[in-house]
């Protein structure tokens, strides 16, 4: 089954990779970068407009070069205090060939204030490097792997955000009546 995912991060395609394979045989998951159009460190409502633009550049690609795929995918990591604290999620969006649309989060973690600015106006991925000196931690197991002293990484929590997207395509009962 071809699938295609909206980014060359290599750990946002094993974690897509992994929740994927957990339902469906014999997946061939292809990374392809395109543009969020949303700010470098998604904010709010900014995360899933990401990650969902993410889908349709990657639908409008496919169809300008005649690739042909089941399933099209996009995931945005972002900042939010739309639950009256700032915390880190991933959104993660899946469009069907048909067109159904879904999407679902990953776990969040809190964000101390004293780096949420730093955070908003750069990206998250520079803050944790930063902080515990490493370079690139966001193409692998990310920041939250150190936060967690190693019991969950990014690839973790691109995988459970897509796992919930999967859910309304894996049941037909929980599926909304629309498209």
């Amino acid at each position: 089954m071809k699938i295609l995912i909206g980014t060359k991060n290599p750990g946002k395609i094993q974690g897509a990779k992994e929740a994927l394979e957990k339902y469906f045989d014999d997946i061939d998951i292809q990374g392809i970068p395109v543009s969020s159009d949303v700010s470098e460190e998604p904010v709010n409502h900014e995360i899933y407009e990401g990650a969902r633009n993410r889908v349709d550049n990657l639908i409008k690609y496919a169809k300008e070069n005649n690739i042909d795929a089941r399933y099209f995918l996009g995931i945005e990591s972002g900042i939010t205090n739309l639950l009256g604290k700032w915390v880190i999620i991933n959104i993660a969006v899946i469009k069907d060939d048909k067109g159904y649309e879904s999407w679902g989060t990953s776990p969040a973690f809190p964000v101390p204030d004293k780096y949420v600015e730093e955070i908003i106006s750069t990206d998250l991925g520079k803050v944790m490097d930063k902080i515990f000196e490493k370079n690139d931690l966001r193409s692998s197991i990310g920041g939250i792997s150190f936060l967690t002293h190693e019991v969950i990484n990014r690839i973790d929590l691109t995988r459970d955000a897509f796992v919930m997207a999967l859910t309304q395509h894996i049941n037909e009962v929980w599926k909304d009546e629309k498209c």
